[in-house]
């Protein structure tokens, strides 16, 4: 049994759109509210936690939600479609009225543009769980980590799409000097992206047939199922395992407040500390982003060399190093360097590190039939860190200096190292491979 990929990358489709128009929100959204609105850190910082704030709330109901639908479409793809069809719409009236504002400043403009984000946080947060659980309901349990990788590759895929056009549309020497940059063209190009993304999926991976099949052969592999209960339907686990789970989701907790603190803020950073624009800061990103891609091979192969945990606190030193690296390069300078995207790619690496690996030591600590529990577990540390995070990060870079960032950020991930060396359980010594599992095998 093999993993159908052209399946699985038409699934990915949905997860391409989303990170897509993530990445676009969390660079372009703090320029307009700081730059056209003139809001403070702090509160432009809350507002970009919002996403977050919402997302604790939308993502568990809404997947729940569409755990209980049933349509001619399918469970997940009504939601999907829906909160596609209303975010490419209410995306495209952002920059309408942040053009509005700096041609004519208003309250109403003001508030308009609050209320249309709050909106379009909505709308997609409506279908982000759905669109993330479809890839289970269509593949079969043993092939669903090399699915997951080939779905988070999308989302990479996603992510450099967006970079590239912002480099290319926004390059420094376009933006140098504007009193306002209109960013709509950027918002037509993604959300065109997100249209035409969901519009495939829709047409070639039809949901119910599959789901259906799929049901099929796991009712005929009864083995496949991990769930373990001692009669009574009570599941415990002891207590040693339970304080390394707690340490474990501290230190995700920890390494996403400093690793997002830098990603919300870097555009922003890099224009008011560097005098530099949009084009500069999302080269950097990118090359991040690449860093991660070309990492997750080698990374999984180290891991199954010397374990998830030691691959982890590798990572964790590195991203601590980078950081105050970037600290160096950028306080005094005025230009985006050739050492500044090697420190990026680099980060890339360390990140890629993390993230491929905690979330398999997190469930490898649950029961089979806790892996959905201890899932929403992983997210809902890494969410709460993405919520507070903005605005600490904000405040500090108002109050103190924007020189903070980095430091703030190297602060944050070297506590998850010491958070990290009283994790003693979750480190799989037979299959650590995370990474290069999810390619071997495909052909």
């Amino acid at each position: 049994m093999k993993l159908n990929q052209k399946q699985t990358i038409l699934v990915g489709l949905a997860f391409l759109s989303i990170c897509s128009f993530w990445q676009m929100y969390d660079n372009i959204v703090p320029l307009i509210l700081t730059n056209t609105f003139h809001m403070n850190e702090t509160l432009s910082g809350a507002i970009m936690a919002a996403d977050n704030i919402l997302a604790l709330f939308l993502l568990p109901f809404f997947g729940s939600l569409s755990d209980k639908t049933n349509s001619k479409i399918g469970k997940r793809m009504p939601f999907i479609l829906f909160g596609t069809g209303c975010a490419v719409i209410l995306v495209n009236i952002l920059p309408l009225l942040d053009n509005g504002y700096s041609a004519a400043p208003s309250t109403f403009k003001t508030v308009s543009f609050i209320i249309v984000l709050g909106l379009l946080l909505i709308a997609m947060g409506t279908y982000r769980s759905p669109a993330v659980a479809l890839m289970p309901d269509v593949t079969p349990k043993p092939l669903r980590s090399k699915a997951n990788a080939i779905i988070n590759l999308m989302g990479a895929v996603g992510g450099i799409i967006y970079l590239g056009l912002a480099a290319a549309l926004y390059p420094n020497s376009k933006t140098q000097g504007l009193a306002h940059v209109n960013y709509q063209p950027l918002f037509i190009i993604v959300s065109a992206i997100m249209f035409v993304s969901v519009g495939i999926l829709f047409l070639f991976v039809k949901e119910p047939a599959l789901d259906k099949k799929n049901q099929e052969l796991e009712a005929a592999h009864p083995e496949w199922n991990l769930s373990e209960d001692d009669g009574s339907g009570n599941e415990t686990l002891p207590i040693a395992v339970k304080r390394s789970g707690m340490f474990l989701l501290l230190s995700i907790a920890l390494w996403f407040i400093g690793y997002n603190g830098v990603t919300t803020w870097f555009t922003t950073y890099v224009s008011q500390v560097m005098g530099q624009g949009l084009g500069g800061a999302s080269t950097c990103l990118l090359v991040a982003t690449a860093g991660a891609i070309v990492s997750y091979i080698p990374i999984g192969m180290i891991a199954s060399k010397i374990g998830r945990k030691k691959t982890i606190q590798g990572g964790v030193l590195l991203l601590t190093f980078c950081f105050l690296v970037g600290f160096v390069l950028t306080i005094n300078a005025t230009s985006i360097s050739v050492p500044m995207y090697i420190d990026f790619a680099l980060v890339g690496l360390s990140w890629a590190a993390i993230n491929v690996n905690s979330l398999p030591m997190v469930v490898e600590m649950c029961k089979g039939s806790d892996i959905g529990k201890y899932t929403g577990y992983y997210y809902t540390a890494s969410m709460a860190a993405q919520v507070v995070t903005p605005i600490i990060a904000g405040t500090l870079m108002r109050i103190i200096d924007y020189r903070i960032l980095f430091p703030y950020a190297a602060f944050f991930v070297a506590c998850s190292f010491v958070t990290m060396l009283f994790v003693r359980h979750g480190d799989s010594k037979v299959e650590a491979k995370t990474g290069l599992d999810a390619f071997e095998d495909m052909e």
